[in-house]
Parts: structure tokens; sequence; C-alpha cells
């Protein structure tokens, strides 16, 4: 009256039936030995050994009961007797009947189970989902399930995030997301994480407000695990650590920091296990690439060389295959190109050959269901496109590019520097009106090119030493590169005095976010803070006479523009003062190069000019007016963006112009 095989699953009880051997022990004390044999022999693993039909085992039990005669005979009249014996073996009869029905019911969908053709895996099918624009085109995620799918969108003049159920056609935008980036879902499905500048959220979707999980200056990816853990990427200093912190809130404490030569540790993905992860490492290129970490802070295990992209875990094969006998899969981009190559999760190691999923990719998403959701870079094409400004386009410079960034113009107007990526590596470049030309060939990161005045010098920043330092060349490329300023903080050059002497440059910190600090160019270039504040200060320029400065500030709960006073380093201090500039929000500013007007970018992406005229220690800015609407890299106000546009000593304007306005579509 008890089964033989027992599991928690039908896999489990399977799983019994193939390995685990019956508890001889429950059978009646009084069993036969040919009996407990025969059933020995019924239930054998080895084919060989096994009975291979019921006529087999009526002859087994015949035989053992014509070995146990009974103990009177039979009667005078030949008739059979019911002695105490025979009446012992009827319910044996019973139960042996019981028994051999009982294996070949449950033997028969057991084979049945085992011989049967695997499912055939189904076609291939893609479709494509188009979205509203979109100055975040990597901010998407399937949700686990496969049923919905989040990403960020541009209306109104604001970034948010929408969601789309894939059984509709239409997806809504959700409540209290403005400036959301890089959502990622709880495992039920029920949430959503994403960020917003200086913040880590969480919405759930039953309802109320977004809440604040943990302080984040700038994210760049997180991962929620069914145990209640997110591991999530934010700017540490001078680098992108990864994180992990409750996903009810409370204290984040660091998981991973980049190695000694690399940069960034972005994009975790979760195992399902919820204990070890993927994530992005980039830096020097023998350090690049898709890795292996653990919650437990072990030494991450490099899996494959990568370019840039997210990495994602299939627990099943592209088309639903299970995969659990071998593993899942690996996705990642190699060149461009969406890959899937069968994971070894016991070594840790990659098996087989990749198999191609799509070509021009640029960020992917998974369900374990299967499902694979991917942008590709097609809408990133930029040209360099001279504007006056009525916003009629005046030329451009060099040609279309995927991985033009941070342009500027030098001071005669003549040539532009900018950072690229070729072959995975970041260095600055010098355009002209003939030919582009290689600047920094150091194989770590060179990024944001700032002139110098007399347009003899460019200052950078670079990695080169594992910190984000600050470096100065000369403009012909001859000579040796000097670092400026070195420390562990996260460093950016955003502009030079007219008078060359000093350098502005924004600085990261833990406490209180982007803050602006001065470096003298001249003597002992010892750095001083300009502005920390408990706010995010950012791309901080100089005024053409050196007396103001424009930067871009949320203390008022999103980006502005404003100017204050300059006071040089060691100064006698003059009258203070905070002007705001834009009214509706605005980022990446520039003065005209009169000084009489500050150019800036609305959260749409439009070109605004606001009026600056002085009166008396202070400014008086002006109405903003739109200038012309654009169509640049990046969009407007965004949380993780650079400066893409620039302006000539003659006014115009050279921007860094996506060739297509609509990102390019999801595909599923």
């Amino acid at each position: 009256g008890q089964r033989l095989f027992t599991g928690a699953t039908v896999s489990d009880t399977i799983a019994a039936v193939l390995k685990a051997e019956p508890d001889w022990t429950t059978l009646p004390t009084d069993t036969p030995p040919a009996i407990r044999r025969l059933l020995r022999r019924c239930l054998e693993k080895d084919r060989k050994r096994r009975l291979t039909d019921a006529g087999a085992a009526r002859l087994e039990i015949d035989d053992a009961l014509t070995a146990s005669p009974t103990a009177d005979g039979p009667s005078a009249a030949g008739a059979p007797t019911t002695t105490a014996s025979s009446r012992g073996r009827l319910p044996l009869l019973a139960a042996l009947a019981v028994a051999a029905a009982l294996i070949a019911a449950m033997a028969t969908p057991t084979l049945r189970y085992l011989r049967q053709t695997p499912p055939p895996v189904p076609p291939e099918s893609r479709l494509e989902i188009v979205t509203p624009a979109t100055s975040q085109p990597e901010s998407f995620a399937l949700s686990p399930d496969g049923r919905q799918i989040v990403f960020a969108a541009d209306s109104d003049g604001a970034s948010r995030l929408w969601l789309r159920p894939l059984a509709s056609t239409s997806a809504q935008p959700l409540a209290g997301t403005e400036g959301a980036t890089r959502p990622f879902w709880s495992p039920d499905g029920r949430s959503i994480g994403f960020f917003v500048p200086g913040s880590l959220k969480r919405l759930d979707l039953g309802g109320g407000a977004p809440q604040t999980l943990a302080p984040a200056l700038t994210g760049y990816g997180g991962t929620w695990s069914a145990e209640g853990v997110i591991v999530f990427a934010a700017a540490q200093g001078a680098s992108v650590a990864l994180m992990r912190v409750a996903a009810t809130g409370g204290a984040a404490v660091v998981v991973a920091t980049p190695g000694p030569t690399a940069l960034v540790s972005v994009a975790p993905s979760f195992l399902p296990d919820g204990r070890r992860f993927l994530f992005y490492q980039g830096g020097t290129p023998d350090t690049t690439g898709i890795y292996l970490g653990a919650l437990d802070g072990s030494a991450p295990i490099r899996l494959t060389p990568g370019n840039r992209a997210a990495a994602a875990y299939l627990p099943s094969g592209p088309g639903g295959a299970d995969a659990s006998r071998d593993g899942g899969w690996l996705l990642w981009t190699r060149e461009g190109t969406l890959v899937a190559q069968r994971l070894d999760l016991a070594t840790a190691t990659l098996t087989g050959e990749p198999v191609t999923v799509a070509n021009g990719v640029t960020a992917v998403s998974v369900a374990a269901t299967g499902l694979v959701s991917y942008r590709t870079g097609a809408a990133n094409q930029r040209h360099l496109v001279w504007f006056d400004r009525s916003g009629t386009a005046r030329g451009r410079v060099g040609n279309s590019d995927a991985t033009f960034n941070s342009v500027r113009v030098s001071p005669d107007g003549r040539r532009v520097a900018l950072y690229r990526t070729v072959q995975g590596n970041d260095d600055i470049w010098l355009l002209d009106a003939d030919r582009m030309s290689r600047f920094t060939f150091d194989p770590a990161i060179e990024r944001h090119p700032q002139w110098s005045p007399d347009g003899t010098r460019i200052v950078f920043h670079s990695n080169r030493t594992g910190t984000r330092d600050l470096y100065v060349k000369a403009a012909n490329g001859a000579g040796v590169e000097e670092r400026v300023v070195a420390s562990d903080q996260f460093k950016t050059p955003t502009s030079w005095s007219p008078d060359g002497r000093f350098l502005l440059y924004q600085s990261t910190d833990p406490q209180t976010l982007y803050d602006l600090w001065v470096v003298p160019m001249v003597g002992e270039p010892t750095p001083s803070v300009f502005l920390k504040t408990p706010f995010s200060e950012r791309w901080g320029s100089f005024s053409p006479d050196g007396r103001w400065m424009a930067y871009q500030s949320d203390e008022s709960g999103r980006e502005e523009i404003y100017v204050r006073p300059f006071v040089p380093p060691g100064a006698a201090t003059v009258a203070g003062g905070q002007w705001q500039v834009s009214t509706a929000g605005g980022a990446y500013a520039a003065w005209r190069p009169d000084g009489k007007e500050l150019y800036y970018l609305d959260p749409a992406g439009a070109m605004m000019a606001a009026p600056i005229a002085v009166a008396g220690s202070g400014v008086v800015p002006g109405t903003p007016v739109v200038l012309f609407p654009t169509n640049i890299f990046g969009g407007g106000v965004s949380p993780q963006g650079f400066r893409e546009y620039d302006v000539a000593p003659d006014g115009r304007f050279l921007i860094n112009t996506v060739v297509e306005s609509a990102a390019a579509p999801i595909t599923l």
C-alpha cells in the first residue's frame, strides 16, 4: 500500500524511478524469498536483467506457490481444502496482483515519457515594437514572464517610463517616473526598479508613488533576485562600482569594484540561483569583458571579452528549448553582433559554438521563457552638422559615425576635437575639413577634450592609472602628455578660462554628488573647490570675459541653468550671488562669443538662448527663447549625457546630430 518511488514533483518522481532503489524493508516479513527475488527482477534498472513480460512473472509466482506445500495435503475427495497455509497465500496472491498492476501502471507513462520524441523547436518569429522618440534607447526591459515590456520614451518635453503589455497594442506612461533610466523588474513582475539622477527607486505597479531605495549618483543598471536583493551599478569616486541593497531600501554596500586597470562595472544581471550575477567591466583591452560575480564577494570570473553591452542569461535556449541539463545560454554582443552560447555554470565556462541572434545590436533584455528583445544601433549614426541661429544646416564636418561624442570647436574655428570608439577603445580624435586624425594612443580610455584659449593645448581625462585623472597634451601632437590632476575621484574637464590660467572640472563625491573644482594651469596645479553643495553641479562654463560661471544644478528638483561670479583661488572675496537663467529645465550651458547670451538645451533637446546683461556686481538674465529644435545625440536633459554641441567664434552651432530622429524599434 505504499508508493515505490516518490518525489515533490513529477520530475523528482521520474528521477527516483531512474536512479533510486525501492525500500525493500516495507515488504511483509513473511514474503517468500522467491517473491522477493521476483519483485527485484521486475524492478531492475538494467534492461538485460529485468523481466520482459507478465507471463514470465506468472511462472515465477506459480513456482513459488508450488514450492510451499500445504500442511494437511489434498482432501479425500481430491478437492482443494482451505488450510492455514492456503489462507496465507490468498492475500499474498492478491497483493502480488495489485503490485503487478501498480508496476505496469507506473511504468507505462514513465517509459512513454522516456521514449517519446522531444517536441520540435517552435519556428522562429520576430516582431517590432515602435516606441516614441527616446534619448535612452538602451532603457527597456522584458518582464520575467515575457508578458510585458517597460521602456523609456520622451513625451511632453520629458523622459519617463512607459509600460506595454504584449497582449495590448498600446503603452501607458507610468506616473512618477520622469527622468527615469535603466528600468529592471522584480522577479514576480509586480514592481520595477529604475534610476533618476541621485537615486535608485522602486515603483510597485499595484499603486502608490515611487520609493527611494538608495542614493545613486548616476545609475548604470540593476537586477533583482527572488531573495529580495538588488544589485545595481552607480558612480563611486573615480569609478562605477556594483552595490547591493535590500529591495525594501536601506544601506547600500559595495559588492564589486573595477580592477586596477578597469573603470566601470555596470549592467548586472542575476542568474537563477540569486547568488551569482553577470556584469560588464570596462577598462583596458585586457580587462574589458563579461564577468561572473557573486554576492559573497569572491573574485569575479571573466567569461568572454565584450564591447560595451550588457550580457543576459537564458535558462532556456533561443525559442524556448530547454537547456537545463547542459546549462543555459549567455547572450552578449561581439563587434555589434548579438550571439548566444552555452554557459556551463558549474565550471563558469562557455561551451560549444556561438549562435548568431541579430546584427547591429546595442542593447538586449530577456525573459525566463526564452523570449529575447533587443535594439539595434541604426539610430545612433551621427553627423557633425553646422547650424546657424535659425536652425538652418550650413554644412558638415567629417563623415557619419556611430561613436562621436563630446564635440569641441578649436578657438580659431578650424578644427574639432572629440572622442570616439574604435575597436572598443576610446581616444581623442581631431577633425578638420579634409581629414580625421587620432590624437591619443594609450590603450586606456581618453575622453572629453577641452581646448586651451590659444588653441595650443588640449586637456582630457584618462583612466590609464586606474582612476580618471586629467591630462594635457600639445595640440600639434608633439611632446609627452602631462598629468594635471590626480585623485581618487571621477573627474571630467568642462571649461578653460579665457586667460588660460584656470581649468574648471567636475568631480564626484558620494555625499555631495557632482561638484565643480578649479585647478591653476600656471604654476602649482593645486585644485580647489569652486562649488560644493548637497546638490549636483555640473558642466560649468567660463564666460568670455572670465567674470562669470554658468553651470547646471538640480537644487530645485530638476536640472536648471545658473550663473554666479567666478572668484579665482586665493583672491579676495567679492560679492556673491546666484541667478537662475532657465525657467523650464535646462542643461549644457555655453556662452555666445561676446558673452551677451547664454545657450543651453531644454528637456526636449531644443536650442535655447537667454540674454545676459551685467548690472553692477551681478547679472540680469532675460527671458529664454527657443532658437530651433535639434536632433542632438543624447536628447535634452539627460542624467548620463554629455554636452554634444559647441559654439564657434563666428556664432555657428556645431551639433552632434542623430541621423534618424526616432529610435530603432525594439525587436522581440
